[in-house]
């Protein structure tokens, strides 16, 4: 009698803990969810980008100042350390000369260690491929070429003594998504233990360098090559701008 007292005994204490456990694992697999607030900062090398006013030099040691710098990010992958991805596939267009649109917000992102940011510069296939938008995403935003030709990527302009063009100008306006003069560029950037919490915002900041633009892996001499505006050239631009990137610590 005294056995099948103690073995009903250990089948209920059984059955109990595999309840429990069955409902602490399903409660953990319902993860929270936090914000990530991305701040970018525009440089110029260790300089911060100030528009018409400060004068910078480039590789080619020429002197120059910037009088618009703006471009494209979107389609955000978050990796969590335990391998999985948080995807954000909205748009945005960061300018130097509107303060708000270089602080984004990526909502609902699954509380975790993060340990990398990819993301694009540029604007997909599919919404090139779209038509007029709104958001980020509108032709008012002075970023859209013509209905078969879609998004300008990035603008850098500015004026260089060097530059042999009306005025010294130098513009590059960098876009396309289709092969061989794809421009579209994929960022990725490791981060060292990057916290989401349930219902509580994270911050991190991504410095982008303009000088990147005109350096490596090519070199730009603004007396040779000023203005790029078409696809001339711009697939150069492009493999150069990939760098512009980095995690601010």
């Amino acid at each position: 009698m005294q056995l099948k007292k103690l073995i009903t005994l250990f089948v209920f204490t059984a059955t109990l803990l595999s309840i429990l456990s069955f409902s602490f694992s399903g409660k953990r697999k319902l993860l929270g969810q936090g914000k990530l607030i991305i701040n970018f900062k525009n440089y110029v090398g260790n300089k911060i980008l100030q528009l018409d006013s400060s004068i910078y030099k480039n590789e080619a040691g020429q002197t120059f100042s910037v009088t618009n710098f703006k471009y494209y990010v979107g389609n955000f992958h978050l990796k969590r350390k335990d391998g999985k991805e948080f995807i954000s596939t909205e748009y945005f267009l960061i300018r130097e000369d509107e303060e708000q649109s270089k602080q984004i917000i990526l909502k609902n992102v699954p509380e975790g260690e993060y340990v990398s940011c990819n993301f694009i510069l540029g604007v997909d296939s599919i919404h090139n491929c779209s038509g007029a938008q709104s958001g980020a995403l509108d032709p008012v935003n002075g970023m859209f070429w013509a209905w078969n030709t879609g998004y300008i990527f990035l603008k850098l302009e500015g004026k260089s003594s060097a530059s042999n063009s009306p005025g010294h100008i130098f513009e590059f306006h960098i876009g396309g998504y289709k092969q061989p003069s794809n421009c579209i560029r994929t960022i990725s950037l490791p981060i060292n233990k990057l916290m989401i919490y349930p219902d509580k915002q994270s911050s991190l900041e991504i410095k982008a360098d303009a000088n990147e633009v005109m350096k490596t892996p090519t070199t730009i001499d603004l007396s040779k090559l000023s203005s790029v505006t078409d696809f001339h050239n711009a697939t150069t631009i492009a493999d150069n701008y990939k760098d512009m990137f980095n995690i601010n610590k």
